[in-house]
């Protein structure tokens, strides 16, 4: 009887452990304020990772393609119940979070004789005026963290330290799209990068004392080199869109006219 306990915590363990190695391979997603708004970016295979949710929420995942749209969908449901049985405003990223998905992946995650969910989320509120934006950033166990400016997913917490360092020191609150853009593509690369040294067990010989000695134009060849088969997933929940809904996504166009010379030649 004793022995009950002790055998859950380590069945949690190694639940744990079995999540953790299924990131390895997820493209980090980066979610940061501008001046108008909210950007979510990712690189994908084709399957897309970025989602509009309700008029001025947006979510980003990592994982398996079947979590990510099961949960989705529970997330749109939620948020539209929520919206018809009481009002727009009542449909707010925390709300979704705290009382929505955030006991489903918890109770999935600790019920150890059932398959967990293989995800982690990023929700993005936009607020109504620059400042009061949420970023909520979920586990695959059910914990969450909410931010305001930056936010990002990827396979490890150490990852995710690097990307958001990066982002702190690059990009300042208040900045404009193409400034933006261009930091949150560096971000991932930077992301994307510290994950594949870890796989290769390089991190040691390559890790950075602060992320600020990170070299642009050497960033910007690993980009050439990891997206040329991939696609750039950029959307935007713009406060100066027209209508309720603030959701769109950037175009390729859009995209290539923002970049600076050096990305955009090495994405060319």
């Amino acid at each position: 009887m004793y022995e009950e306990p002790y055998k859950w915590v380590e069945a949690v363990g190694n639940r744990r452990h079995y999540l953790d190695e299924q990131f390895k391979e997820g493209s980090p997603v980066v979610a940061l304020a501008y001046d108008a708004g909210i950007l979510l970016l990712t690189v994908s295979k084709g399957t897309p990772k970025l989602y509009e949710i309700y008029d001025r929420l947006a979510l980003g995942g990592m994982g398996h393609p079947a979590d990510l749209e099961k949960l989705r969908f529970s997330l749109l449901e939620m948020a539209h119940v929520e919206g018809f049985n009481r009002s727009p405003s009542d449909v707010t990223g925390s709300r979704m979070v705290k009382y929505g998905i955030a006991p489903i992946l918890k109770q999935a995650f600790e019920e150890v004789f059932k398959a967990p969910f293989i995800v982690k989320l990023l929700m993005a509120e936009l607020g109504a005026k620059a400042g009061k934006n949420s970023l909520l950033t979920i586990n695959y166990d059910g914990t969450f963290e909410e931010t305001s400016h930056c936010a990002v997913l990827a396979a490890t917490q150490s990852v995710q330290e690097t990307m958001l360092q990066f982002l702190r020191g690059q990009v300042p609150e208040g900045s404009s799209l193409d400034r933006t853009v261009a930091g949150a593509l560096l971000a991932w690369a930077v992301g994307d990068r510290a994950q594949r040294r870890r796989e290769t067990g390089q991190q040691d010989k390559h890790e950075k004392e602060t992320t600020g000695s990170e070299d642009p134009a050497e960033l910007a060849g690993y980009l050439r080199e990891r997206v040329s088969d991939k696609t750039i997933e950029c959307a935007l929940l713009d406060r100066h869109e027209r209508g309720s809904s603030k959701y769109r996504m950037l175009t390729v166009d859009e995209l290539g006219r923002m970049l600076p010379p050096d990305l955009k030649a090495a994405l060319s």
